[in-house]
């Protein structure tokens, strides 16, 4: 049997490995182009000086007690706590 030399065994590797990185860095520049031409364009982004819009009482929240009472439940589960001891102070819209 003819036994491999070292340096082969080394260059195989290190052939290896680089040709792996260059298909994974192929593969993500395709991935990119592909959502790229999905996502369409972006939206521009709002000027700076541009004054953000004082809240109405025509942009009041319907159904504002249930939508507190989801809130409350939702935190109080990802805290693990009893609902009782959850209190909203305040409620925004954004």
């Amino acid at each position: 049997m003819n036994e491999v030399s070292s340096l082969f065994v080394v260059l195989m590797g290190v052939g290896t490995v680089f040709f792996g990185l260059i298909c994974i860095i192929v593969l993500s520049s395709a991935m990119s182009a592909v959502c790229r031409s999905m996502g369409g364009t972006p939206a521009a982004a709002p000027t700076a000086s541009a004054a953000p819009a004082a809240p109405n009482a025509s942009a009041a929240i319907p159904n504002r007690q249930a939508m507190i009472a989801a809130i409350s439940a939702a935190i109080a589960e990802d805290l693990g706590t009893d609902l009782s001891g959850i209190r909203v102070l305040s409620v925004k819209k954004l």
